[in-house]
């Protein structure tokens, strides 16, 4: 208890700083300034009593989509509030699934917010997913007796050393979750390690497996291969950081005087970058088409440059090959799944510790092709561009795991219809 006591009166008084930098983020996305009141616990015009889900950001919301859409089926009347933390996360939330959730920011974690936003709501439960763990939200839940459940959790070997630094405030919040479903039993033993209860730890598998080829998909990809990319090959960079575009266009540039018809479609992850990278891009000579002016793609276009949100899983779609950015520096990579989907060859760079045990398995499946360094970049894309069929068998081995993993969201549903009726 006094833990959480000395953890509540740092939260309100960093609460200031927590708004101001918020602020100061909002110079480059004027989005972060706005629905303020929100961080602060305040919702209006938001039905009470239904679920809340929180996703931190976009790729959280992709994940969770099977999740959202078997709630719906089985509580169509039943309220469903996704909570996020970035405006690029409640962009997605709209485009995903429309008016048929409601969205608010989840407040700052402090006691007067948290309180506020749960009095507003008044949910019967709440979803928190992978590492969300945040202790005031957590414990202001348990006391007002709405059932906590913990999806897709996941806790990497490093992160694991900073959380047993803070075992005084993880591990009471961790012990007030009625469920924690975790993607690997290699997961299960760090929560458990950490203060989980091993009776309400369980493995239940990745959500992020559960991803479908749907109709609507496929005519996305229809689309996007009609605007006049038949005569390239292209090179997808997904996700992409500040100092990735750096390394990945000199390995395009060095491959592209071999293969004339290359075309690199950038995505970058953050869109405040769009533009720094256009210039990036136009600072090595190259001609860019930019996806939200719908440019016309040439015989003379270098780089696509994908300034749109949501269509990454889409543009994999129509790769030659795919190059899962997030990997090359300290961020950790993202979801090298995605283009396991359309049966793809990947590359991923050295850092993959956001999704180790994805990564390993596709390393054994012979699935994916991870770097050791960075300058291997450019030899593995020249590779792969003239060895096709080990390409195609890449990504024939990649989709093959794919499907044999996925579940995850039918267990998640169970356990979700368990907690609803407590």
């Amino acid at each position: 208890m006094i833990s959480l006591l000395i953890y509540q009166l740092i939260s309100l008084l960093l609460l200031p700083v927590l708004l101001l930098a918020l602020l100061i983020r909002s110079r480059k996305q004027i989005a972060y300034r706005q629905r303020l009141s929100e961080r602060l616990g305040w919702v209006v015009d938001m039905r009470k009593g239904g679920i809340i889900l929180h996703a931190a950001s976009v790729g959280e919301v992709m994940a969770i989509k099977p999740v959202v859409e078997g709630i719906l089926s089985s509580y169509p009347q039943m309220p469903l509030t996704i909570t996020t933390f970035t405006p690029t996360g409640s962009a997605q939330v709209k485009k995903q699934f429309g008016e048929r959730v409601q969205h608010c920011y989840i407040p700052l974690d402090n006691l007067l917010s948290v309180n506020l936003f749960l009095s507003r709501l008044k949910p019967k439960l709440l979803i928190l997913m992978e590492t969300e763990l945040w202790p005031q939200l957590i414990h202001s839940s348990q006391r007002r007796k709405i059932p906590l459940l913990l999806i897709n959790a996941r806790l990497s070997q490093k992160s694991l050393g900073s959380y047993q630094k803070l075992r005084w405030l993880i591990s009471p919040a961790l012990k007030k979750f009625h469920r924690v479903l975790a993607q690997s039993e290699e997961n299960r033993d760090r929560f458990i390690s950490l203060g989980a209860i091993p009776e309400r730890v369980s493995h239940s598998g990745n959500l992020k497996y559960d991803i479908h080829l749907t109709e609507a998909l496929e005519n996305k990809v229809d689309e996007l291969r009609k605007l006049h990319i038949a005569n390239h090959r292209v090179i997808v960079a997904g996700s992409t950081h500040q100092g990735e575009e750096s390394l990945i266009l000199k390995a395009f540039m060095e491959v592209k005087e071999l293969y004339p018809d290359l075309l690199l479609a950038i995505v970058p992850r953050h869109p405040e970058r769009f533009d720094k990278v256009q210039d990036l891009c136009q600072q090595q000579g190259l001609s860019v088409a930019r996806r939200s002016q719908n440019d016309e793609i040439n015989e003379q276009t270098d780089v696509w440059l994908v300034d749109t949100l949501g269509e990454l899983l889409a543009f994999y779609g129509i790769a030659d090959i795919c190059v899962v950015a997030g990997s090359f520096f300290d961020v950790g990579g993202h979801n090298p799944l995605e283009p396991a989907l359309f049966s793809k060859p990947i590359i991923v760079g050295p850092n993959m510790v956001n999704f180790t045990d994805v990564c390993e398995q596709l390393l054994r499946a012979e699935g994916i092709v991870q770097l050791e360094s960075n300058q291997q970049l450019q030899h593995q894309l020249q590779h792969l561009l003239g060895a096709r069929d080990e390409a195609k068998s890449l990504g024939q081995n990649a989709q093959l795991l794919l499907a044999k993993n996925q579940g995850a969201a039918k267990r998640t549903q169970a356990e979700i219809e368990q907690l609803i009726n407590l």
